[in-house]
């Protein structure tokens, strides 16, 4: 680290493959960088997120990282830490964020803003055949900036993805083993991953829901159910359970989320046409448009409306 100029700030947090801590570039105020560090147990791990984050140079719905190797640093002992340089988010992860809201409840314009951004950050990691597998508040990092305008001081957010150390390629079952039968977070593992350790595409819009559920209501998926342990959980999916959508919410977020919660994963369809649902309806996607260079046409009437007339038949079929 002596190379790059930089000071120890302080410890951000830790995940299953290592920590992440605030470095500051000497002699520059604004100059920070997170580095996320891990041991020879868990080195393999990272070079694999290296590798994968290399492959995103440039995507703003993705955390950058910086230079063009994992670095080493050896101790006297024999120790060895393995780092990689990364974009600092200020907000903090989206549980830090959501934290800050009453009740921990998001207004729904940003819920909205916020879904459009993580579904273009999806869909850039399915073209490039990444299942993220591991998609949570804590994997999603904000990124505000302050604008004056017009005397007033205003705040906008963008969020990236971040974490890849659990990612697989779409449909890769090899690492499958019975000691580790699913990628990731329980609570935010789809039906079929959890049972049967797939990681589709399917799998990452499984998860998006819930993170949408969560920005809504203020608390995790499954909250609902006193017991939210792996195997309750295996015994609520094989029923064909999904985390209770409160009625309160807009018809059109009920309708999103339960697209999401989809028993079969290609009735969740993919990032991109979620980007057209009813409940995104009138944002435009400029930078999705730019960086997975796919068009997204607008489909004629008829089609929007068998699509409204199927989404209602499978909500009258989800009540419970």
């Amino acid at each position: 680290m002596a190379a790059l100029e930089v000071e120890f700030k302080k410890f951000l947090g830790r995940g299953s493959f290592g920590s992440v801590s605030l470095f500051q570039y000497k002699g520059r105020q604004d100059g920070y960088v997170a580095v996320k560090t891990s041991d020879d147990e868990h080195a393999k791990a990272l070079y694999r997120e290296f590798q994968i984050l290399s492959e995103f140079k440039g995507c703003s719905r993705i955390v950058q990282c910086y230079g063009n190797r994992v670095q080493k640093r050896y101790y006297e002992d024999g120790y060895v830490e393995y780092k990689i340089p990364m974009e600092y988010a200020s907000g903090g992860s989206l549980r830090d964020f959501t934290d800050r809201f009453k009740d921990r409840k998001l207004p729904e314009p940003l819920i909205k803003e916020f879904t459009r951004m993580l579904l273009e950050g999806l869909a850039i990691i399915h073209r490039h055949g990444y299942v993220h597998c591991d998609l949570k508040p804590e994997n999603i990092l904000v990124f505000p900036t302050c604008v004056y305008k017009n005397g007033e001081r205003r705040w906008f957010y963008e969020l990236k993805i971040s974490d890849f150390g659990l990612s697989k390629r779409d449909g890769d079952n090899k690492w499958w083993e019975p000691r580790h039968p699913f990628a990731g977070t329980p609570i935010y593992m789809s039906p079929e991953s959890v049972s049967h350790g797939e990681t589709g595409k399917g799998l990452d819009l499984w998860s998006l829901g819930c993170v949408v559920l969560e920005m809504y209501t203020g608390k995790s998926p499954w909250s609902h159910r006193e017991n939210d342990d792996l195997e309750d959980l295996k015994k609520c999916l094989k029923k064909c359970y999904a985390p209770l959508i409160p009625n309160d919410l807009p018809c059109d977020a009920k309708l999103f989320i339960m697209t999401c919660f989809a028993f079969e994963p290609d009735e969740r369809k993919d990032a991109l046409t979620l980007l057209r649902h009813s409940f995104l309806r009138g944002d435009v996607n400029k930078i999705t448009k730019l960086q997975v260079n796919q068009k997204i046409d607008n489909p004629k009437d008829f089609v929007l409306k068998l699509e409204k007339i199927r989404q209602m038949l499978s909500e009258i079929r989800s009540i419970r």
